[in-house]
């Protein structure tokens, strides 16, 4: 391969989305609202508690990606020893894998994401570098290994050819250190 492939924000994509988060967010504020008996009158404690949660997580989340825009640096990078990706906040907390302790890349449906799914070996040597939260999320005790997922939601390209790029930068990896 020797060059690096770097795939950046898609400005249209990333609206999009935000778009969306903001129109969950005002969903939830006016679930909120009913709830909290501006109506009618009558408090309704659970659907309070739930959509004010909620609502919390989504607002932060989207202020996060807000934030985020500012950042012009690449979403995911694939070079010959490694790669390294911030489309989920696993992946973006996890920083560079060597594609030497990947054991397989698979496409998998997740919600309304196609995500690619990167199996790592090796878990020991990346200790340490995600919050305890995040690390039993990624870590499979049963095959003693790590999965990452990288998204294509954000990105200038499909899921597909992300999956692409992902198993031809792998396979020409392991070729030139052969």
């Amino acid at each position: 391969m020797g060059k690096e492939i770097k795939l950046y924000r898609n400005s249209k994509k990333t609206k999009k989305l935000l778009f969306t988060s903001l129109g969950v967010c005002l969903i939830l504020l006016i679930v909120i609202i009913y709830s909290a008996g501006i109506f009618d009158n009558e408090l309704k404690i659970k659907p309070l508690v739930f959509s004010s949660g909620a609502f919390l997580v989504m607002l932060i989340l989207l202020l996060k990606s807000i934030l985020s825009l500012k950042d012009k640096s690449p979403l995911i990078e694939l070079n010959n020893e490694n790669f390294y990706g911030k489309t989920t906040p696993i992946s973006k907390s996890f920083g560079v894998v060597n594609w030497e302790d990947v054991a397989n890349i698979e496409l998998e449906k997740t919600g309304g994401d196609t995500l690619v799914v990167v199996t790592i070996n090796n878990p020991e040597k990346y200790e340490g570098r995600l919050s305890k939260m995040f690390w039993n999320m990624a870590y499979n005790k049963d095959a003693h290994q790590l999965t990452l997922m990288y998204s294509a939601s954000e990105i200038d390209i499909d899921s597909n050819a992300l999956f692409a790029l992902f198993n031809t930068s792998w396979k020409q990896s392991t070729s030139s250190n052969n």
